[in-house]
């Protein structure tokens, strides 16, 4: 006999509605007969498309210049902010499983509409900016190996539009094993440039250990704040609490908890590939910027034009630019899942899909063409580090929200966040706050 649904059900039976989305929720099945191996496997798939967010283009331009400054010393910082990331995301899972809500729909349902209304707002402000920096960096993939102008390929990054609908009609796994193909492109591309660079590997370790002149040394600071503002992403807390529900758990006690434990782990598991791939970035302009004396090294494109001649092999900058067009494509992927997501848990909107989608694409692409039309080719550093500071602004409203929700009995149930996990949610929230509060005030007065 199945068990009775939690207690935190009550809460939200006001407000049922469309559940997250509603095209592909619960379509991944969940045998009960299966092997604890087998459900594993069936959850594994959304940790990756939420990883995809910490390595977008924006981490490139912070993890590039850290390293081409400083060396190997800032590789402890990518590790903390990954710890960070790693807890927030389990918090998400727990959320989404637990009330059958994406982040957004939670807002929506537990706040007045004075409150709920402005962080719709604030969300879909950091949407924008995420989209921002991905398409950008699309755009720089496709000038840097094709040539294509700046401009001309933030326009064929709206094709992508059309590329996850295709996908979706075959099944959600489609968008998952995609999304993981372009991952181990970008893996394969960077272990075959740290292979030609040989860093110190030694000093890779050290770089992990802690150190106070990250703190004493305000340049150092001001990278070490961009790394950890450009890793915890909003957009990522709403597109985990979303796509957590396209498996087909059951909706006993026992089955959430065992859904959860699995999701978590996806979860884990994914972030820790992505902190490979942000510290393999690291070290890349550690052992070949900083090592040649090119400190200043920020812009992608700059970045590769210098790969050829400090590693002697011509492969080299096309492999940087590969792997830049795979995160730039997957990143536009998953962010345009996380505007339907927002828009559609926020605002209740019943629109076509391939409406929707087209919907947050052009928020994304609009305001990307004038701001490079504005700034203009060489000024893409500037637009990545835009989009870190708006995204820095928006935060606070992702992360507050999430730690009081899954803090809430009433609102969780028995799946309410155990309070040691609440007591470190929210010291990280507190840290990320201030952390970006002094890189917003730092970016404001020019220091």
């Amino acid at each position: 006999m199945t068990a009775p649904a939690p207690e935190s059900s009550s809460f939200w039976l006001r407000a049922r509605g469309e559940p997250s989305l509603a095209d592909v929720f619960r379509t991944v099945k969940v045998t009960a007969g299966m092997s604890s191996w087998r459900k594993f496997l069936t959850f594994l798939g959304p940790g990756y498309l939420v990883a995809v967010g910490y390595m977008d283009p924006g981490n490139w331009a912070t993890s590039l210049a850290g390293g081409a400054q400083f060396g190997y010393t800032l590789l402890v910082v990518a590790l903390v902010s990954n710890i960070m990331a790693i807890i927030l995301q389990s918090l998400c899972a727990r959320l989404a499983v637990a009330t059958g809500r994406d982040l957004a729909q939670a807002c929506r349902d537990a706040y007045p509409p004075y409150m709920a209304f402005p962080l719709w707002l604030l969300a879909e402000l950091a949407i924008c900016a995420t989209d921002l920096a991905e398409v950008i960096g699309t755009a720089i993939g496709l000038n840097l190996l094709f040539g294509i102008p700046l401009e001309i390929g933030v326009l064929i990054t709206g094709l992508d539009v059309f590329l996850i609908l295709w996908l979706q009609t075959k099944g959600f796994r489609w968008v998952e094993a995609f999304i993981i193909t372009l991952l181990g492109v970008i893996a394969v591309c960077f272990a075959v440039q740290i292979a030609m660079a040989d860093p110190d590997w030694g000093a890779v370790i050290k770089g992990f250990a802690p150190t106070t002149e990250i703190v004493t040394n305000p340049n150092m600071l001001y990278i070490a704040l961009g790394i950890i503002g450009a890793t915890v992403m909003p957009h990522n807390l709403y597109l985990h609490s979303g796509i957590v529900q396209t498996r087909a758990y059951g909706e006993s006690l026992p089955e959430k908890r065992q859904a959860l434990t699995y999701a978590t782990i996806d979860s884990t598991v994914a972030l820790c590939f992505a902190l490979l791939i942000n510290a393999a970035i690291l070290i890349l302009a550690a052992a070949t910027f900083h090592k040649a004396g090119q400190h200043d090294v920020a812009e992608l494109g700059k970045a590769q034009e210098l790969l050829q001649p400090l590693l002697g092999a011509s492969i080299a900058p096309t492999l940087f630019a590969i792997a830049l067009l795979c995160c730039g494509l997957n990143s536009t992927v998953t962010a345009t899942m996380a505007g339907q997501i927002v828009m559609e848990g926020f605002l209740r909107i019943r629109l076509a899909a391939w409406l929707r989608r087209l919907i947050t694409r052009l928020v994304a692409i609009v305001p990307a063409i004038a701001v490079t039309l504005i700034y203009g080719e060489g000024q893409t550093a500037k637009l990545l580090i835009l989009s870190q500071v708006v995204l820095s602004l928006q935060l606070p409203f992702a992360v507050v929200p999430l730690v009081m929700l899954t803090a809430s009995k009433a609102k969780m149930g028995e799946m309410v966040a155990p309070r040691w996990l609440t007591v470190v949610a929210a010291i990280i929230a507190v840290i990320i706050i201030v952390l970006n509060v002094k890189l917003i005030v730092d970016f404001a007065t020019g220091a």
